[in-house]
């Protein structure tokens, strides 16, 4: 999954005029009249996945295009606490002024892609697919679902333009599953495939006897999951979500779901933690 640059300019100007605000008084202060070059290296103050190197470098790009950025790992290796992960060295003013910037998207981003890798480890040796939801910060989804996809995960729905997907309300709104169902198929472009979520088995039958081609399964107990793998064989996918916790990953998977979807890999996600250090 490749980030748009013409996306990236955008949001790395609006984080930084953000944080910039009229102008970086301390380092104004400090460094008035004095032309001075850097170097520092950005080091992990955690074990963990890293990803957004194309973001951090294209920052300091945007403030000073002499700056230089040379990595010292690939985006998504592995690193350990203590580890360098980039240097950097260019003119001391603009990479002060960026500094904050860089490191807020790099440690979002390697947070997410580090929840990600471990929850597929969690479920290793299943043929379960891990995948984000919409739970993204707003304006940046694109780089939440980037870094999902860094850490190994797969990207459900980008937008609502993406794919079906049927939830509780829409079923309220239409009156019924099947309603629902009928009124997708009949207006939407046949290349589409129709998800519904149901929260039973019952609604789970009505569902397969309406044609979806993916049915989620919202807070679905483990036994009862088990039975909706045996029902929809070779009817639709099946995708289990909500109250998915780290814990519960490999019970779930070992119910047979083609799909365990988790907003928590980008709503609550832990930063990791790095740093910029001047040598």
């Amino acid at each position: 999954m490749d980030l748009p640059d013409g996306y990236l300019e955008v949001i790395i100007k609006n984080a930084l005029a953000e944080d910039l605000g009229t102008g970086d008084i301390t380092t104004g202060c400090i460094m008035a009249g004095v032309q001075k070059t850097v170097k520092g290296i950005f080091i992990a103050k955690a074990e963990g996945v890293i990803a957004g190197l194309p973001v951090m470098e294209k920052v300091f790009k945007i403030l000073d295009g002499s700056i230089i950025v040379n990595h010292k790992v690939e985006e998504g290796g592995w690193v350990s606490s203590g580890q360098a992960i980039a240097t950097i060295e260019g003119p001391v003013s603009p990479v002060l002024w960026g500094e904050r910037t860089a490191l807020n998207f790099m440690q979002r981003m390697s947070g997410i892609a580090t929840r990600t890798r471990r929850c597929i480890e969690a479920v290793a040796g299943y043929s379960v697919r891990i995948t984000d939801t919409r739970k993204t910060v707003p304006g940046l989804r694109v780089l939440d679902k980037y870094s999902v996809a860094v850490g190994g995960g797969c990207n459900h729905r980008f937008n609502l333009s993406d794919g079906v997907l049927i939830k509780d309300n829409h079923i309220k709104a239409a009156g019924g599953i099947t309603e629902a169902i009928a009124r997708v198929r009949e207006r939407a472009p046949y290349t589409l495939r129709i998800e519904i979520e149901v929260e039973n088995l019952q609604q789970l039958d009505e569902a397969l006897e309406a044609g979806a081609d993916i049915v989620m399964l919202d807070n679905m107990p483990l036994e009862d999951m088990k039975k909706a793998v045996i029902k929809a064989k070779g009817k639709a996918l099946l995708e289990a979500s909500g109250n998915v916790t780290h814990e519960r990953l490999r019970d779930i998977a070992a119910t047979g779901v083609d799909i365990i979807s988790m907003g928590s890999l980008t709503h609550s996600v832990k930063a990791l933690d790095i740093s910029l250090r001047f040598e």
